[in-house]
């Protein structure tokens, strides 16, 4: 039987993805089975946890889906020895109105599967103050368990000494302390790390924090932390319909995120996918019925886009007569234009009139419930679609007939609506599962 657990902390950036990725090679390293799943919207930690246990990763989000879909999705862990579920931001992190089966917030997670939560704490600049945040989290929410801590950038064997002794008379257990070790930090970048495959020496770094993690963590007493977990049948499955039939994908360094349950609920659905790359220079596949650009990073990889004519010609030609629908960055790569971080203008493949500019950056982000007021491939007008946006890209023009309307969490609308014209679509939200 599968034991499960859920590595949170009370704010970003105080390692989670670290001690994941890390406990998650060190028992495999032992010979046990670990599966790895990603709370919240993120493309890129998932592909962090599959090169760290050889196992797809998968995110599970309680804002945008209900619980069957949770259950069909974490049901992958029926045969692993070990699940860890990473967080996101803190602990009880979420938006303010409550969405399919929750807020999006870990805890919703963790009271969900009645997982125990490991909290990664970063005691630097304070001492004893850090058992009143873990006592805190503790007793802040009925339904979720703690299990212990995790210390991570002690910054002196007497500073340890405080906070475990702070942490004792709170009843809290701590598993280890971490001293600061610079060797197993992730580079990052705008929207957060830089991606696994982007990373050549991620295999390496993943085996330096499992052997730093082991010699300062009781890896035994974490795994005796973990709750029993028995999977329970889905209720129902994906709430996901594909495009088409046979689905022409852009996937490289510039069109990367898709989340995994969306081609997994594809592929369950029947349908093929072709992969292509538009910086190899590459058309979509003539044989498809549709073409999907997915997000990433395309502003860092303009220059190369609007170089690149067989790619641009390619897929002009096939929105002739078949759609095709981009997200984030693909919906930025369909319009006419995209002037980068140094200013510079490129020419995009002009299928829409957005265009888009990184020259005054400015941060969208948050989850999305679009009503479609125009079709897009896979979904009617009306179909209510939940999604997240994130990006720095500023509309300078948007001329064509808007896709959706759409609102934040709170109900507010948002001006970035989507667009349509002929056979091309596109939104600034990434699709997470379809309201049925």
């Amino acid at each position: 039987m599968p034991a499960g657990l859920v590595i949170s902390a009370p704010a970003s950036g105080v390692g989670k993805t670290t001690l994941t990725l890390a406990l998650a090679r060190a028992w495999r390293n032992r010979g046990l089975n670990v599966q790895c799943f990603k709370s919240g919207p993120d493309y890129i930690d998932p592909a962090f946890h599959a090169a760290a246990t050889g196992r797809a990763s998968v995110n599970v989000d309680s804002w945008a889906m209900n619980r069957g879909t949770i259950a069909h999705l974490v049901g992958r862990g029926t045969d692993a020895d070990v699940v860890l579920a990473e967080g996101s931001m803190g602990l009880f992190d979420g938006v303010a109105a409550r969405g399919v089966s929750g807020t999006g917030a870990t805890a919703d997670i963790a009271e969900m599967l009645g997982w125990p939560v490991l909290l990664v704490i970063d005691p630097s600049g304070q001492a004893q103050t850090a058992a009143a945040i873990a006592a805190g989290l503790r007793d802040y929410r009925a339904g979720v368990r703690l299990a212990g801590v995790v210390l991570n950038r002690v910054a002196s064997p007497r500073h340890e000494d405080l906070v475990r002794r702070a942490l004792n008379d709170a009843g809290i257990a701590v598993f280890g302390a971490l001293p600061r070790h610079a060797e197993i930090s992730l580079p990052k970048r705008h929207l957060g790390l830089v991606q696994a495959e982007e990373q050549a020496e991620i295999g390496k770094l993943i085996d330096e924090a499992a052997r730093f993690v082991a010699e300062h963590v009781d890896l035994e007493a974490v795994l005796r932390s973990a709750a029993s977990w028995s999977p329970q049948p889905a209720a129902n499955g994906m709430n996901v319909t594909p495009p088409g039939q046979r689905i022409a994908l852009a996937r490289d360094a510039a069109f990367s995120f898709i989340y995994p349950h969306m081609l997994e609920a594809w592929r369950a659905a029947g349908a093929e996918i072709s992969i292509f790359s538009p910086l190899a220079d590459e058309a979509p596949d003539a044989g498809a019925d549709v073409c999907w650009l997915p997000g990433g990073y395309p502003e860092l990889h303009a220059g190369t886009i609007a170089a690149n004519a067989r790619f641009r010609s390619g897929l002009r030609a096939f929105a002739d007569t078949r759609p095709v629908h981009g997200e984030c960055g693909g919906y930025m790569v369909l319009g006419t234009a995209l002037t980068d971080a140094d200013g510079i203008r490129h020419e995009m493949t002009g299928l829409l009139g957005l265009e888009t500019s990184f020259a005054k950056r400015r941060m969208h982000l948050g989850y999305r419930l679009a009503a479609l007021a125009a079709p897009m491939p896979g979904h009617q007008v009306g179909a209510r679609l939940r999604g997240h946006e994130f990006h720095y890209s500023t509309i300078v023009a948007q001329p064509d007939t808007p896709l959706a309307v759409v609102h934040d969490a709170t109900g507010a609308v948002i001006a970035e609506t989507g667009s349509r014209r002929g056979q091309a679509t596109g939104t600034f939200f990434h699709l997470i599962a379809e309201d049925r």
